[in-house]
C-alpha cells in the first residue's frame, strides 16, 4: 500500500537534512499553495516544489 502525503520526516530522508528543515520545507509548500495548517502535502505538490521526479523519491517513502 503506498501513500500519498509528506510528512517531515520523508523530507529529513530525501534530503539528508535535519527534521526541523522538513517542517519548515512543509510549511513554505502550504504558503505557496495557500494550504491550511490542517491539510496534508501530497508526493507530488512535494515534487514540483523541490524540483525533483516522483520515481526519485517513491522508494525512499516507506
Amino acid at each position: 500500500m503506498k501513500r500519498i502525503c509528506m510528512y517531515p520526516k520523508d523530507v529529513q530522508i530525501i534530503t539528508g537534512k535535519s527534521e526541523r528543515y522538513g517542517r519548515n520545507v512543509i510549511s513554505d509548500i502550504k504558503k505557496q499553495l495557500n494550504k491550511e495548517k490542517h491539510q496534508l502535502i501530497t508526493i507530488d505538490e512535494f515534487c514540483n516544489y523541490m524540483g525533483l521526479e516522483i520515481k526519485q523519491v517513491e522508494p525512499l517513502i516507506k
